[in-house]
């Protein structure tokens, strides 16, 4: 329930539909809940079943994403989909078909090394985009989250704070605070506009739990590539 009129999100984070993490849906808003948050935004790799599904469940708690790996090797996340964006699709495009679902273009993490391009598409994309990541719980770099803040500030966007959780360890470790709306959209956007972030960086270590997770699902599935794909 909301404090003093005002919701806590997480607008970062995985479960195991994402080929690197092994963290059930369930307990992912259950860490989060019990850290406070009020709601969560599940963005997959290249995935939305696990958003979809929790968002029926529980339709105030979930904003359903997905972060997809685009052909030029970035990411982008679009929050409110209903339906999947191939990985593997053009940026702009990604941010096209954001649009054509009613959803929010969200940039994450857009100055780190290789998922963000250290920037290089972050002035283009901005023109696309309704939100800049401007704290990422695994940056380690202060350097790169104030990039993206500069960046968020010179286009007058929203900035949007996220853990990046591939651990239930991480849940929460960043989030933006925005007075209490309907979980849609157009209110969410409006709300972002007078948010505070707040977040503190992860420790290396969490990485390492990523690895373990591509291991562990390669070993289950000697010979397949590993993947967030549903298990029947």
């Amino acid at each position: 329930m909301p404090v003093n009129g005002l919701l806590r999100i997480d607008m970062h984070l995985h479960t195991h539909a994402s080929w690197d993490c092994l963290s059930d849906p369930e307990k992912v808003l259950e860490k989060a809940l019990a850290r406070g948050l009020d709601r969560i935004a599940i963005t997959d790799h290249d995935r939305i079943w696990a958003a979809r599904e929790m968002a029926r469940r529980y339709p105030d708690r979930i904003i359903p994403g997905e972060e997809v790996k685009t052909a030029e090797g970035i990411d982008v996340i679009g929050l409110y989909l209903e339906e999947e964006i191939p990985g593997g699709t053009p940026a702009r495009e990604v941010c096209a078909r954001v649009r054509e679902q009613g959803g929010l273009v969200y940039l994450p993490h857009p100055y780190a090394r290789g998922k963000g391009g250290s920037g290089r598409y972050a002035e283009e994309l901005a023109d696309h985009a309704d939100i800049i990541e401007i704290f990422n719980a695994r940056l380690h770099d202060p350097a790169l989250n104030q990039a993206a803040a500069d960046l968020a500030d010179r286009r007058r966007l929203p900035g949007g704070a996220g853990s990046d959780a591939h651990t239930l360890w991480e849940v929460g470790r960043a989030r933006v605070e925005l007075p209490a709306h309907p979980n849609r959209p157009d209110a969410f956007l409006e709300a972002l506009g007078s948010a505070r972030v707040s977040g503190a960086a992860s420790p290396h270590v969490v990485h390492l739990a990523s690895t373990f997770a591509k291991v562990a699902r390669r070993v289950a599935r000697p010979g397949r590539p590993a993947t967030g794909a549903r298990a029947d």
